[in-house]
């Protein structure tokens, strides 16, 4: 019994390997799925800034536009000024021309807020294209490794499923079917090592003849199993563990 024992805690050790690297997989997608969230807000943050960029130099392309418009109409205002007969309408075309300087000159004032305005955006959107470069980088890096622990865990796993067939074959029937009993029944753990007659499952105190017979090297040793949870128990010595 003390060579099943002995078999039935190094499957224990395979499935105990196999479940962490499962969980373990199991995460590294929604590893992979926050950081391309976080590249797309990002992104958007960034497409948000260059819209409004353009925005603006459509903004400002109109309002120059505008003020040539509004300084040719002045010149020739003023050029008409010769041509005129009467007081009445030379006063009447004073009065445009300086409604027309006074459109001009608050045009002037908006385009030069917009330049203003524009100048920020640019440097804005200067500062963000250099970090996006850096966060795409930062991602297709974060990915590839992700992709590779992926790869190389799927690899680890198939040689730990060889390693688990073959034990399987050397153990009894018997003793297979209660190990996979107590594993669905404690969570994927149906052996555990007790020390100073305490059950590393449970953490509870089996009885000290129970760890007594535990301790003993004979080959007839029974497969025994803790009191409180019931899950197959082998001494192991915990100072010889950690040198």
């Amino acid at each position: 019994m003390v060579a099943q024992l002995k078999l039935i805690t190094a499957l224990q050790r395979i499935d105990t390997e196999i479940a962490r690297i499962n969980n373990r997989k199991k995460m590294l997608p929604g590893e992979l799925a926050k950081l391309d969230e976080t590249l797309q807000v990002f992104c958007a943050d960034f497409e948000k800034d260059q819209k409004a960029l353009e925005e603006f130099n459509k903004a400002h392309k109109e309002r120059e536009e505008k003020l040539k418009r509004g300084l040719e109409n002045l010149k020739k205002t003023r050029e008409r000024l010769s041509d005129v007969k009467t007081n009445k309408e030379y006063q009447a075309m004073l009065k445009e021309i300086e409604v027309t300087e006074s459109k001009n000159s608050s045009m002037e004032d908006e385009i030069l807020i917009i330049m203003d305005k524009l100048d920020q955006i640019k440097k804005q959107v200067k500062v963000k294209e250099i970090e996006l470069d850096e966060r795409r980088h930062d991602y297709g890096s974060k990915k590839q490794r992700i992709e590779q622990e992926l790869t190389e865990m799927d690899a680890e796993i198939a040689s730990y499923l060889e390693k688990h067939l073959l034990l399987k074959e050397q153990i009894a029937p018997d003793l297979l079917k209660k190990y996979d009993t107590i594993k669905i029944r404690s969570h994927g753990v149906a052996v555990v090592a007790v020390w100073k007659e305490i059950c590393m499952g449970c953490h509870m105190n089996i009885p000290p003849q129970l760890y007594i017979e535990l301790q003993k090297d004979q080959k007839d040793i029974d497969i025994e199993y803790c009191p409180h949870c019931n899950r197959i128990i082998y001494w192991e010595d915990q100072h010889k563990k950690g040198e």
